[in-house]
């Protein structure tokens, strides 16, 4: 592990991952995370989303404030198909 790889944190409390680091996470993976006073832990979790909690999630989703209506992606098929 090297741990010459410096993270940062921007002014708006981002962290920004190197990509070398980046290039280790798995898409679609949950990571645990492990806060003490000087370290910051990512383990992989095998924990999987259940169905009753991708429904909360849907659930608590706020709307889409930019959703077209149905009218609108009907106008868009038609100049597309045109």
């Amino acid at each position: 592990m090297n741990k010459g790889i410096i993270a940062k944190v921007t002014a708006d409390r981002k962290l920004e991952i190197p990509p070398e680091v980046l290039k280790e996470f798995q898409p679609f993976t949950a990571y645990e995370v492990s806060v003490t006073e000087d370290e910051i832990i990512f383990k992989k979790t095998n924990k999987r989303l259940t169905l009753q909690e991708l429904r909360q999630r849907v659930a608590e989703a706020a709307s889409d404030p930019h959703q077209p209506t149905l009218e609108e992606i009907s106008q868009i098929v038609k100049e597309v198909r045109q």
